[in-house]
């Protein structure tokens, strides 16, 4: 079959010429189809102008667009003069006449412009498979083919429009209710971290927060911790497996089961290296064996594929979206994301950009929090406070600007390590162990930018032998 024959098949002329007629006779039923029909949506390319003037004139300059109105238009179009002109709008609506119900005519034209745009997708697969000079990998062209589909899908080939402000009232009144209803005051998901959910309110939906730090500081730990704590928050009172809300995260350093051994530890409180050796007693084999009974039933994802692509990462999360009602993404970490554009240190800015926007795209688009970790420059280690700054993100001031929170975790207690004095030198060294107990188990989380709410600096517990969060008590010793 050609695509001639197959285009024949997907229009319907009586369709459109009785919708745009009936709208002639009644502007008021523009109301009825305006939500849904676009000019590109008819087939006709005359209908398509028709439509268009019909818009403008109700629309834009507000005036009346009826058979009087319209009737210059109708002479002075030569492709509507080619159709008969004038004549053709008084076909127009006669075509009207027998119409019942105006909308189920507007979804026939909407469904069969969806239907041609899919058949255009598919000869666009075909082609590129096809094509001698075609450089991406079967799997981009995968990850292309599901990004029109699911635009297709989603969106059915339409624009977002203006809301009312009632709707966007309500929603936000629905968030403050339920904010007042939970003990912790959290609207949005819940990090697990008490005094972090207060400054954030919870991470909130939409959201790309950013969580950078230098290495060692415990940036995948955290993450992984909000992770978890976030797929139990999501899930506690779902019991239908259908209804669970999943969390996914991009591991683009570790691997699946350097992250699964990770998680045991902090579930389990067992020193991550005994899952490496094997040497675990038996009261330890009983408690993961219990705990990872637990985890597993989890709805929670792990992609560990090295050096994906931001376009292959929304891919993936469009799927987890259609898939597993993905509600959170974690991804570990940004500086390892690849652009569409080819890396160098002249454009290396300019992807570092597109990686943010594509990260806060996919935060939007699925109407989800996207927590993405991020690496710090040197500039940390040249200063005397080591503490971190906006200014110390690395490679682009894009991250500072596309995200909607930027926190960053910072331990006292890294750097003194690393000032540990000789043991000969008794004074020094004791005066060194006693500041070693006061900060090994705690960390700072620095919220440097929080577009809706405050700045500030939080306290944290952190457990490197089990790589653990926790609230910390500052009410006890």
């Amino acid at each position: 079959m050609t695509n001639l024959e197959i285009n024949k098949e997907l229009f319907n002329i009586e369709a459109e010429q009785a919708v745009l007629g009936t709208i002639i006779l009644n502007n008021e039923y523009l109301n009825r189809v305006s939500e849904f029909l676009r000019v590109e949506h008819f087939y006709d390319p005359s209908h398509q102008k028709i439509f268009a003037q019909i818009l403008h004139n109700v629309e834009k300059i507000n005036i009346v667009a009826n058979q009087i109105t319209l009737k210059q238009f109708f002479e002075s179009d030569p492709s509507i003069k080619a159709n008969g002109g004038a004549l053709y709008l008084t076909s127009l609506l006669r075509a009207a006449s027998s119409i019942i119900d105006i909308s189920n005519y507007g979804r026939v034209i909407h469904d069969l412009a969806l239907k041609r745009e899919l058949a255009m997708i598919g000869e666009d697969i075909v082609n590129r498979v096809y094509k001698s000079e075609e450089k991406a990998s079967a799997e981009e062209q995968i990850e292309l083919a599901e990004s029109s589909l699911f635009d297709l899908a989603e969106h059915g080939n339409s624009k977002k429009d203006f809301r009312s402000i009632s709707v966007s009232l309500k929603e936000t009144l629905d968030k403050t209710l339920l904010a007042k209803q939970r003990d912790s005051h959290v609207s949005g998901v819940s990090t697990g971290l008490s005094d972090f959910d207060k400054i954030l309110s919870g991470m909130q939906q939409s959201d790309l927060i950013i969580l950078a730090g230098r290495p060692s500081m415990g940036k995948t730990a955290m993450g992984i911790n909000i992770l978890v704590n976030a797929c139990k928050f999501l899930n506690k009172d779902i019991s239908e497996q259908k209804d669970k809300k999943a969390v996914g995260f991009f591991s683009l350093e570790m691997s699946s089961d350097q992250l699964a051994a990770r998680i045991l530890s902090m579930e389990c409180s067992i020193n991550a290296t005994k899952f490496r050796n094997g040497q675990l007693s038996e009261a330890e084999w009983e408690a993961v064996a219990m705990r990872s009974a637990e985890i597993s039933k989890l709805p929670l994802f792990i992609d560990d594929t090295p050096a994906l692509s931001i376009s292959a990462i929304r891919t993936r999360a469009r799927r987890m979206v259609r898939k597993n009602n993905l509600a959170f993404l974690v991804v570990d970490y940004l500086q390892l994301i690849r652009g569409t554009t080819t890396r160098s240190s002249e454009n290396r800015v300019q992807e570092v950009s597109e990686i943010t926007q594509g990260l806060k795209a996919i935060a939007k688009e699925f109407n989800i929090p996207v927590l993405a970790l991020s690496q710090l420059s040197r500039a940390v280690e040249q200063r005397e406070d080591k503490r971190p700054q906006l200014s110390d993100l690395r490679e682009s001031g894009s991250i500072e600007q596309d995200a909607d929170v930027v926190a960053f975790i910072y331990r006292d207690s890294y750097y003194l390590e690393r000032k540990r004095p000789p043991e000969n030198d008794a004074e020094k060294f004791h005066e060194w162990k006693n500041k070693m107990q006061d900060l090994s188990h705690k960390a700072e989380v620095i919220i440097a930018k929080q577009r809706n709410g405050p700045t500030g600096s939080i306290n944290l517990y952190f457990d490197a032998e089990f790589t653990r969060f926790g609230n910390l008590d500052i009410y006890h010793n």
